[in-house]
């Protein structure tokens, strides 16, 4: 395949409720949504123009990760962009395949990187008419859906939103917490909705191995996970809290790779994997991350970063792979956005359907993403 132009868009979705987690309050969605028009063989193997879409996931904030928003769109244009057009220019043409070999010399930027990758994938695979699902090796057409219920401003609140949720059919609920909203919120949505509601806590690493008393209260809710109370670096101290826990351990922000997935399994600081493909390079290094955790009986799902769309998408199509056995955060559309990026997605008795068409099988509707874009950046190829 031959790159001929990227365009960058700048987008902004407003969220229909404010989304609260330990590391802030997020109103609106800032993301940058990479636009690949490329020239490749088709399944004939004649030469065809496609326009292929990728999502950059980062946070409008270095607050999550170390990338933001306009840190990741000046990182493409200084550095990635001209180092894919580079290798191109050497080898002549560019796949999904080789494009985290083309950027290996830029250390990080993995959300950036993802996002180039994602939309060079797309495009090869409209190219021959191939979905996401099929190239990553999906074995369903649907998917579980559970949702992320944020911090809220008091119980009564928080128990009325599970309540909407649980009524739309999600299957699994995911409480964010933090110190000072821990034991109490979790207790509270445990004793209205009983025992079978799966139920499952993301601390987004607000805590220390010092609060190891405070969260072994956590074990009395039968919660199936808790996900990553620790420091993204604290995989030993994730071990020692997890020897000393009956509630699964969950890795996110500490897994950044296939190898630190290794390592996590080797150490025992993770029973549960969340996979986001932004955060560990792509969807390539995400499969490579299923194939790992499969291997070693570690089980795997896929995690969420308010995506539009396109992501949604290529999430699901992800977690349509036979590992992941937990319940994603692959939502509605109508969850985050009353106007998504592409035609929204609809809970179908608690599943999300994985999109079958060529690619992502679905991309931004012209007029939607033209209103919601405040920036556009054009770069073509030599």
């Amino acid at each position: 395949m031959r790159i001929i132009e990227v365009k960058l868009h700048n987008v902004r979705l407003p969220i229909v409720r404010p989304f609260t987690t330990s590391f802030g309050t997020q109103t609106v969605r800032s993301a940058i949504i990479v636009e690949v028009r490329a020239e490749a063989a088709n399944s004939t193997g004649s030469p065809t123009e496609v326009i292929g879409w990728g999502e950059c996931v980062a946070l409008a904030d270095p607050l999550y990760s170390p990338e933001y928003t306009e840190g990741a769109r000046q990182m493409m244009i200084r550095y990635l962009l001209p180092a894919l057009f580079n290798y191109q220019a050497r080898h002549g043409v560019v796949t999904a395949e080789t494009v985290g070999h083309s950027l290996r010399a830029i250390v990080g930027h993995q959300m950036a990187k993802s996002a180039l990758e994602m939309a060079v994938l797309d495009a090869q695979l409209r190219a021959r008419g191939e979905s996401f699902g099929q190239y990553l090796g999906a074995t369903v057409d649907r998917v579980p859906s559970g949702v992320s219920v944020g911090i809220q401003n008091s119980i009564p609140e928080l128990l009325d939103t599970v309540a909407e949720y649980v009524e739309d059919g999600y299957q699994r609920i995911k409480l964010k917490i933090q110190p000072g909203w821990d034991i109490e919120p979790v207790a509270a949505v445990r004793e209205h909705f009983g025992p079978n509601l799966l139920l499952q806590v993301d601390a987004n690493a607000a805590f220390t191995l010092a609060d190891a008393v405070l969260l072994r209260k956590l074990d009395a809710f039968d919660l199936l996970l808790i996900e990553q109370p620790l420091g993204e670096a604290d995989l030993r101290q994730h071990a020692e809290l997890a020897a000393l826990m009956s509630t699964p351990m969950c890795l996110d922000e500490s897994i950044s790779s296939a190898e630190t997935a290794m390592d996590a399994i080797a150490i025992k600081s993770a029973a549960v994997i969340n996979i986001k493909p932004g955060r560990v390079g792509g969807y390539l290094e995400a499969r490579r991350i299923h194939d790992i955790a499969r291997a070693s009986g570690v089980a795997v799902w896929c995690g969420g970063m308010l995506e539009t769309g396109l992501g949604r998408a290529a999430n699901a199509a992800l977690s349509a792979l036979p590992g992941f056995t937990l319940p994603g955060d692959i939502s509605a559309s109508s969850r985050y956005y009353e106007t998504d990026l592409t035609e929204p997605f609809v809970l179908d008795n608690g599943y999300i359907n994985v999109p079958t068409g060529p690619g992502l099988g679905v991309e931004p509707i012209p007029e939607i993403l033209r209103q919601l874009t405040t920036d556009l950046y054009t770069l073509a190829a030599a």
